[in-house]
This record gives C-alpha cells, sequence and structure tokens, in this order.
C-alpha cells in the first residue's frame, strides 16, 4: 500500500477527569440485558457490530438525572461495520469547541490534518501532553495487519492507534462517521481490522471519460468507506486516455494529462488507495493499433482483427513494453493490471489456420508443438516480466490463463475473476487447486456495465448485500471455505461499453449503495447484521 512505511511508535495512553460541568444520563444499572451492551460474533467467525436500530447508535439513555451513571454504550454504526466494540460507560466524545488533533509521530500528520478539518477541530502536530476533549493518533500497538486499528474514547479523548498509517487512517473514518451519523463517538474500545487485504473499485476511463474532479470525488467515496484500489483501464479499442510521451500518437483527444493523473494518485495515496492501472494486451489494443496499423493482427485472408495486435512482430511487444515502462513512473502503487483477455486470435476454430504468421512465430519459439496459445501466454508472461522489474504485483483476466498449453502462465500472476462465459471457461477452482491467489471480479454480481448489454443488468446493492460473499467468484455459488485466504478479496467495476448510457453523475448515483455493500461484505464476509432496509437507512444518514 502507498505510503505504508516501517515506522513504529507506543501508542500514547493518559487519562483526564472529566469536569463537574459535564451532563450525565442515569439508568438503574446501566445494562438492560438488551444486545446492544457489546459486541457480537458475525457468523463469519470475526466479530462485527449488533443489531441495534441505526437510528438510535451511539446516544444516551433520554431520562437525565443528578447522578453520575452512564448507560452501557452502544455500538457504533459505520459502513462498513466495525468488527469489535466493547461497550463502557461514559458520556462518550463529541466535537466541541477548540479541541485538539495531535499525533505520536510525524507520519500521521496528513491524517491528523484531514480529520481535524472535516470535524473543525485544531491540528497541534507532535504533542506528548494531554488535554481534555484530545483526539490522539499514534502508530502501535499489537497485530501484524497494517489495516487494523483501536480506537479507545474514555475520559473525554479519543485514542486512535494501529500498527500502519493505513489502519490509523482507517480508525479517522470510523470516528469521522460516527459523528455525522450520531453526533458522538460512544464510550468504549473499537478494534477493527477487514477480512480481506483488496477492497477495489474498477473504473473504464478509455470507453467513456471521466473528468479529473469526479474521479477526485470518487476517491474521497472509497476512502471514507475503507476500499483501498481504484482501478483505471484507460486503453481499450475506443480510446487511450492518458498523456504518453513515449508514444503520443496513441493519444485520444479527450484525456486526462500526466499531470492530472499525478494529482489523482498524490489523492488516492493520501486515502491509503493504490491506483491500479490497466493496459490490456494482446487485445483491446484497438486505440493503439489505430496510429499503427501495420502491427494490427491479420487473418490468412488479409483481413484485420478488432483490437489485436500481431505478436510474431517484434515491433509489437516492444511499443506495449514503451508504454508499461513509461507508465511505470506515473502509477507509483504496488499493483498493476496486465488485461490478456478476450485476444480474438484464440476465439476462431483453427487458430493455426486462421493466422499462420502466429503458427510459424510459436513454432520457431517452441518448437515444432508451438501453438498459438503457448505464444499469446508467452506474450503476456513477457510483459509481466516488463512490469515485475518495475517491482510490482501482477494480475490477469482470467480468460488471459489458457487451458491446454504448453507454457504455463508466470506462477506469481493473480487471476482477476471476471467470468465463466469464455471459450473453455474454467471453474474458479481450477484456479485456486492449482494455489493461484485471486481477486473477485464477478460479473453476476460486481459489474456495472452501462447500457446493459448482451445479459447484464446494472447491480444493485441489496443483492450484493443479501447473496454475495468474497467466495462467490463465479455465478452465485461460493467456491468451497477452504480456499478463502487465496481469494485476496474483490473488486466493483464499472464499464463503459455504451458510454452514453448514464451521465457520470447518473454513474456516481448508480454505483453508490452497491459500493457500500460490496465493501460491507469485503470488510466482514458474515451475515451483516442490519437488515437491508436499516443499511440504506444508515447509508443516507452517513451520506
Amino acid at each position: 500500500m502507498a505510503r505504508k512505511r516501517a515506522v513504529v511508535a507506543a501508542a500514547f495512553v493518559g487519562t483526564v477527569a472529566l469536569g463537574t460541568g459535564v451532563g450525565v444520563w442515569a439508568s438503574s444499572d446501566g445494562d438492560d440485558g438488551t444486545s446492544g451492551g457489546g459486541a457480537r460474533q458475525s457468523s463469519s467467525g470475526r466479530f462485527s457490530g449488533t443489531g441495534d436500530d441505526p437510528a438510535t447508535a451511539g446516544t444516551p439513555s433520554a431520562n437525565p438525572s443528578p447522578s453520575r451513571s452512564y448507560p452501557l454504550s452502544r455500538t457504533p454504526r459505520t459502513i462498513p461495520a466495525v468488527r469489535s466494540h466493547t461497550p463502557a460507560r461514559g458520556p462518550g466524545w463529541q466535537p466541541r469547541g477548540g479541541e485538539r488533533v495531535v499525533v505520536s509521530d510525524a507520519a500521521l500528520a496528513d491524517e491528523g490534518r484531514l480529520i481535524a478539518g472535516e470535524l473543525g477541530l485544531t491540528y497541534a502536530g507532535e504533542k506528548s501532553d494531554t488535554r481534555p476533549g484530545d483526539v490522539r493518533l499514534a502508530l502501535g500497538g499489537g497485530g501484524g495487519d497494517r489495516e487494523s486499528y483501536t480506537m479507545t474514547v474514555r475520559d473525554g479523548r479519543v485514542d486512535i492507534s494501529g500498527p500502519g498509517e493505513a489502519g490509523v487512517f482507517y480508525g479517522t473514518r470510523t470516528l469521522k462517521q460516527e459523528i455525522r451519523g450520531a453526533g458522538s463517538a460512544p464510550e468504549g474500545v473499537v478494534r477493527d481490522e477487514p477480512a480481506k487485504p483488496v477492497r477495489g473499485f474498477m473504473l473504464d476511463i478509455a470507453r467513456k471519460p471521466y473528468s479529473e474532479a469526479w474521479i477526485e470525488d470518487r476517491i474521497r467515496e472509497l476512502g471514507d468507506l475503507k476500499f483501498n484500489e481504484l482501478g483505471l483501464h484507460f486503453s481499450d479499442d475506443q480510446a487511450f486516455r492518458i498523456e504518453s510521451s513515449t508514444h503520443p500518437e496513441i493519444v485520444s483527444p479527450v484525456h486526462l494529462t500526466k499531470a492530472q493523473v499525478k494529482r489523482i494518485v498524490d489523492l488516492a495515496n493520501s486515502r491509503h488507495i493504490t491506483v491500479v492501472p490497466e493496459i490490456d494486451s494482446p487485445g483491446h489494443l484497438g486505440a493503439v493499433l489505430a496510429a499503427h496499423p501495420d502491427l494490427k493482427l491479420r487473418n490468412v485472408g488479409g483481413v484485420a482483427t478488432r483490437g489485436a495486435i500481431d505478436i510474431s512482430k517484434p515491433g509489437s511487444a516492444k511499443i506495449v513494453d514503451d508504454l508499461l515502462n513509461e507508465y511505470a513512473g506515473l502509477f507509483t502503487g504496488s499493483q498493476w493490471h496486465l488485461g490478456g483477455d478476450e485476444y480474438q486470435a484464440l476465439t476462431v476454430k483453427s487458430p493455426e489456420a486462421s493466422y499462420p504468421q502466429l503458427a510459424a512465430a510459436a513454432r520457431q519459439k517452441y518448437g515444432s508443438g508451438g501453438t498459438v496459445a503457448d505464444l499469446a501466454t508467452g506474450w503476456l508472461n513477457d510483459r509481466a516480466a516488463t512490469v515485475r522489474a518495475h517491482d510490482r504485483t501482477m494480475r490477469a483476466w482470467n480468460d488471459g490463463f489458457l487451458r491446454g498449453t504448453s507454457v504455463q502462465p508466470a506462477k506469481d500472476l493473480r487471476a482477476a475473476y471476471w467470468t465463466g462465459k469464455e471459450i473453455g471457461a474454467r471453474q474458479p477452482a481450477e484456479y485456486l487447486s492449482a494455489g493461484r491467489k485471486l481477486v473477485n471480479y464477478n460479473d453476476e454480481f460486481l459489474y456495472y456495465v452501462l447500457g446493459q448489454p448482451q445479459t447484464f443488468v446494472y447491480p444493485t446493492g441489496q443483492r450484493i448485500y443479501e447473496q454475495w460473499s468474497p467466495r462467490v467468484v463465479r455465478g452465485t455459488t461460493a467456491v468451497p471455505a477452504r480456499y478463502d485466504g487465496q481469494i485476496l478479496g474483490g473488486t466493483f467495476a464499472v464499464w463503459g461499453d455504451f458510454p452514453d448510457a448514464q451521465t457520470q453523475e447518473q454513474v456516481a448515483a448508480g454505483v453508490r449503495m452497491p459500493l457500500r455493500a460490496t465493501v460491507q461484505k469485503l470488510w466482514d464476509p458474515g451475515r451483516p447484521a442490519l437488515s437491508w432496509a436499516d443499511f440504506k437507512a444508515l447509508a443516507n444518514r452517513l451520506g
């Protein structure tokens, strides 16, 4: 994850006596025996929130009394739901005038300034003293998950700590949502971490351009929801959407400049979101090939094959590698998407007969038994080697992993599993049983395809919330639980097949609830505590 630093500092813990002017709430014994009083074990075997009415979460009893007792606090209501909350008796915390945000390490300055601005507090920097009302951010604490955090609300203060900056950031997102939704953060301790390390949103900007401002708005939304990846598919048959210095001739008139992309990447980094670029090849290269017709793949009759580059020509590898090397300097995150899907040479009855130049190149490279599928797999491996030199972790679409080839895809390639409809379709278990790691892009639930072509329909948040989990990789059936550790997470994807079917604003509105449902199931795959109606009401209250 971008911006992660190997910095660990001890979490500062302090107490401040409450002043006599603080309002208090009474109850007979502070515990009515309902589920609102404590943490609940979810069906996934991890902790999640309770099932209380979201409208009452985090609020004290409505019966004031001169006594200084408090009811047991209730689990905060956030999206995604916190995994564990240990209740306590106390007034909780809410922003008033003059409170500070302080940090125990300079590495948390960005997180501190952000939450201070959002809650109207003063960012005071690195401080070791304590004051009533403080929000303190600190690096440290147990656990190896750098996205985990602990948030303690006690003695009129908030302490958020975690082993990594990302976890502390997520703690500030929880605090922000608590204040926005309930006006205060309830007394007690939140211990929280994601079930899945990949929580993504992918955007096809090749077929439908999106403005820099729109993309930045989505980054802010994703950050508040604890997503950690933004995929940008910026090259396809229709357009190439980012400025290029190595091959300016391929860039479409409507595009993002490198300065704009840098601002996007910097904003994503500040929200602990990795931008995952995708230059798809050897298919989906129509925009590149429009400027280089000599590299178009042609069949035995001389007819060009849509979007496909001729992988038998040295110039084809050179232009794609030029681009991969160029953009590795722009997209500085650890992840890369190589594409690899829908190479049309492999969809005909006999690739060797239809494309004799590919067959000849395969035999020359792999011997007399070499096939076009071998050549395509070798192409993917060669592009992986180019990106690997930049120390990136790579993924490719599952239909780019070809069956029955003598050449095997590189072992470090992760499968981006999106469909079971390709020629020679394979079940997810075939990839998983071979030990390969997988990211879930299930087109049955997670594909928002503009214009709803073929059998696609716009996904709903309710269907994702009630029927999908990270183990539901293909169709509606979950893979066996033994593969859960190899499923790294999931990505909700927006594709621009019919770009004018919706405006940018309509896309933003259309994906709003699906994104919230997706991240809830990636943070905790178990059965959610809230009904869909309550979850939707919570989302509307949180904004």
